[in-house]
């Protein structure tokens, strides 16, 4: 990794080397120096500059201060390389407890787990006593881990030795719970606390709000009034634990905006910029509630951006559908903000290029990471072979599949077997599908609704009807909404239209509007308007305040001249206040976005741009396409 050092550290540290080369004596300016060197490539990752510290301590003699090997264990674990931390530590004659604590915390941090508990059962055997900083370390990793027994063990082993009441033990605890996904635990180990801190309390909010825990309801505010009772003010922390659950469109956004009026009235320094974590959250909260305006006013006040601040912008953009903003921005992040994108940052402004088509954006981002050696991050590698499908270069996205993506997951997979159907490919799906079964790999919702969507486009009735009875049968997969819209679909754009209208009578699952909607879509493309009226029908019925399915109705109605029933729907529509935004398409010619509203004359080309449509409509109708073009009633 490369370090630039400004001129004044570049000066420094020569000074430093000089007089280390002129002075063969050890003084106790030198223990200090070293350890600022040592911290100096903990801050920035710098392997060679932790090489050349070692090299100095040993030179120095001062391979046995116990101090200085502490820092040069956590430099070597923060550097990412846990064997030389190893190394170090088994040369120490005398071990203290630190030593011990710095090498099992360089593991955790590291991922390795086993070595973890190896270490520490190897420092029982030394009859070297841990803390409860051995024990908040040990707890964390088996969060991390997800070994919730032994976490339990851990538990148990604090309690015996008298370290179940130490709040930072207790609080390591809760979180490891919390992980592991046992909030009852959590429940009962925070009430048994004699005393708590605010760290307490956010673990414990913080275990509420784990993806599946997410109720933001009475008892959750009753904690932070609790929280209050005690004396004790709600934190950054606490605020950024809150604000996932205001998200969404779960009719909560107003209590993300409440937070984020307690942020501004007790100012938790989101203008000074030392807590990006928090506008990171409060940007997302308002990008997840639709409210982009508002997520762009927070973040153009944070003054501190650094990647995840940029990444949470272009991603809440792109959530929102606004993807020339979300490319915009992703330009000025590296231009105007001098700041490089991660792994993060290209796998969230991917789909912005998806959207707009742009094959030229996408392949300069696939560049850039091949420079930066990411192509090879599996995330980064599925949202590429996205990208290419979508975006029309299927022989792109096989590449992306097969030389980049070297650990495949089931997202891997299933996206080059949607791909593949997108494109109308449905036997090469058939065949990748096949090959992922044969490979052991997991089967999983996703992949079979893209293998069956795959089978509707190509006209592959049969395949389709047995990936379905074998998914179930054989993979015990129960039926879903998606998997019996693909098999509706199948059916009826194959010319089945009864056959599919008994499938939804005898299907497991409740139709749903993609259920009714692929029925609509078969029945307009083989011209049965009593079929598709019945589908129109039951999608009013489940969707009563959709306006496009009552524009389609009257369509339907149009098109075979009942003029009463056009002013029926329009009457019920106007009734309901219904009002049907119009159609937009874009399309994206060298690097400027052009949009299209329906029977829109705006665009300075627009003359040519009818004509064109007027030819293709003739070709169409000249090449056997029967749709009506004259009764087509304009939304």
């Amino acid at each position: 990794m490369t370090i630039f050092f400004s001129t004044r550290n570049l000066c420094h540290l020569t000074h430093l080397t000089s007089r280390f080369d002129n002075s063969a004596i050890v003084n106790p300016d030198h223990s200090l120096t070293l350890v600022n060197l040592l911290q100096f490539s903990i801050t920035h990752l710098s392997i060679r500059l932790t090489h050349q510290s070692h090299a100095r301590i040993c030179h120095l003699g001062l391979d046995q201060n116990p101090f200085i090997v502490t820092k040069l264990i956590s430099a070597y674990s923060v550097c990412k390389n846990p064997l030389q931390s190893r190394a170090v530590f088994d040369s120490i004659k005398v071990k203290n407890l630190y030593l011990w604590n710095t090498l099992i915390n360089g593991y955790g941090k590291n991922c390795l787990y086993n070595e973890c508990f190896d270490t520490f059962k190897e420092m029982c055997w030394n009859r070297d006593s841990a803390d409860e900083f051995t024990f908040s370390i040990l707890s964390k990793v088996c969060g991390d881990s997800g070994e919730l027994l032994a976490g339990k063990l851990i538990h148990g082993k604090c309690v015996r030795i008298g370290l179940g009441s130490d709040i930072v033990v207790s609080n390591s605890l809760m979180s490891m719970y919390c992980k592991c996904g046992d909030v009852v635990e959590c429940g009962k180990l925070f009430d048994e606390m004699p005393q708590r801190n605010v760290s307490s309390w956010n673990v414990r909010i913080a275990g509420c709000s784990t993806p599946g825990n997410w109720k933001f309801d009475k008892e959750m505010w009753d904690l932070v009034r609790y929280m209050q009772m005690e004396g004790l003010k709600p934190d950054a922390f606490t605020v950024s634990s809150l604000l996932p659950m205001c998200g969404s469109n779960n009719g909560k956004w107003d209590y993300g905006r409440e937070l984020h009026c307690y942020v501004v009235k007790n100012e938790l320094d989101l203008g000074l910029g030392s807590d990006v974590h928090l506008g990171c959250c409060l940007v997302d909260m308002y990008s997840k509630s639709n409210k982009i305006d508002s997520a762009r006013q927070v973040f153009d006040q944070m003054r501190c951006k650094n990647v995840f601040a940029w990444t949470a912008m272009i991603n809440g953009y792109v959530q929102n559908g606004v993807s020339d903003e979300a490319l915009l921005l992703f330009r000025e992040m590296q231009e105007r903000g001098g700041v490089e994108p991660n792994k993060v940052s290209l796998v969230s402004v991917l789909p912005a290029c998806t959207s707009l088509a742009g094959l030229v954006c996408g392949k300069q981002i696939h560049g850039f990471a091949i420079r930066k050696e990411l192509v090879h991050e599996v995330s980064l590698s599925n949202a590429l072979i996205d990208m290419y499908s979508k975006c029309g270069s299927l022989s792109s996205a096989r590449r992306v599949f097969d030389n980049h993506c070297i650990c495949k997951d089931g997202i891997s997979w299933s996206s080059m077997i949607s791909g593949y159907g997108l494109h109308g490919q449905g036997h090469e799906a058939i065949d990748l599908y096949n090959k992922m079964l044969l490979l052991g790999i997991k089967l999983d919702l996703i992949t079979i609704v893209g293998a069956l969507s795959a089978c509707s486009r190509s006209g592959l009735v049969n395949e389709g009807l047995n990936i379905f009875n074998t998914a179930i049968k054989d993979y015990k997969i129960k039926p879903t909404v998606e998997m019996c819209a693909c098999i509706v679909d199948m059916l009826g754009r194959s010319g089945q239209l009864e056959k599919a209208l008994d499938f939804i009578k005898n299907m497991p699952v409740k139709p749903g509007p993609s259920i009714w909607g692929a029925l609509v879509s078969a029945s307009v493309l083989h011209g049965n308007s009593k079929m598709q009226e019945l589908a129109y029908k039951f999608l009013i019925e489940i969707e009563p305040l959709n306006p496009s399915n009552y524009v389609s109705v009257s369509n339907l109605y149009a098109s075979s001249r009942r003029w009463d029933g056009v002013a029926e729907v329009r009457t019920m529509m106007k009734d309901k206040g219904l009002r049907k935004l119009p159609g937009c398409s874009w399309i994206s010619l060298n690097s400027e976005t052009h949009s299209f509203l329906v029977a829109d004359k705006v665009h300075p080309r627009s003359d040519a741009i009818y004509e064109m449509l007027d030819e293709l409509v003739l070709a169409m109708k000249l090449s056997g396409y029967t749709y009506d073009f004259e009764n087509l009633t304009l939304s």
